[in-house]
């Protein structure tokens, strides 16, 4: 199993004999499960939230989902571990609510950056794993994505895509990129842009956490 921190629900579901739905918090390279973590105060009381450490030690407490070079012909991505990671995170999901005793019909992701990435990959390949994604400052990998769930599989999918116009690590074009292509698909989108740079402000955190609580409605 993946490291993880984690908060155990502080409130119950209308229905005592419900089970906590679960946020799986994914960061970004060179970070660490501590990192977004830090939001799991803000989150709406009746979730499970995990915090996970991804896989690959890049040096400095730093940890990737892939690991990333350069080249001549440009920035370059370990796509070898971006399967692995993609794997284990699959296994991650239903061992986690196997051993907390959770909703695995309301399981939640938010990534930022290469967690968003992952987000996305898992999203569109094995979108009945997974209740809904948040996609935060991330980029949407298109051609390098495994065979895609078909369009009816991801029918009313709810996702929200948060950028900021002055990302610099990951410009706003990769926000509105992912946002053309998954307004061709029969997804619940939605898109919102922010004042920030590679990022979570408080306002966009703010309307994250609104999303997310909604969701349990």
């Amino acid at each position: 199993m993946l490291k993880y921190l984690f908060r155990a629900p502080l409130a119950a579901r209308p229905s005592s004999s419900e089970k906590p739905p679960l946020v799986i918090l994914l960061h970004g390279i060179g970070s660490n499960e501590a990192d977004l973590f830090s939001f799991a105060p803000l989150l709406d009381e009746r979730f499970f939230v995990a915090s996970v450490r991804a896989p690959f030690a890049l040096g400095y407490g730093g940890f990737g989902w892939f690991e990333l070079g350069f080249s001549p012909q440009g920035l370059t991505a370990n796509l070898a571990q971006a399967t692995e990671s993609h794997h284990k995170l699959l296994e991650f999901i239903g061992e986690i609510t196997t051993k907390h005793d959770l909703d695995a019909q309301h399981v939640f992701l938010v990534g930022f950056s290469q967690g968003a990435i992952m987000s996305y990959v898992l999203m569109l390949t094995e979108p009945e794993k997974i209740a809904g994604v948040v996609a935060m400052s991330g980029r949407l990998v298109i051609e390098h994505l495994p065979p895609l769930a078909n369009p009816e599989q991801l029918q009313g999918f709810p996702i929200l895509v948060t950028h900021g116009v002055f990302d610099q690590v990951l410009p706003i074009e990769n926000g509105r990129e992912a946002r053309d292509f998954l307004e061709k698909l029969p997804v619940n989108l939605e898109y919102r842009e922010y004042e920030m740079a590679h990022q979570v402000s408080e306002e966009s955190l703010q309307d994250v956490t609104n999303w997310l609580s909604e969701k349990l409605r």
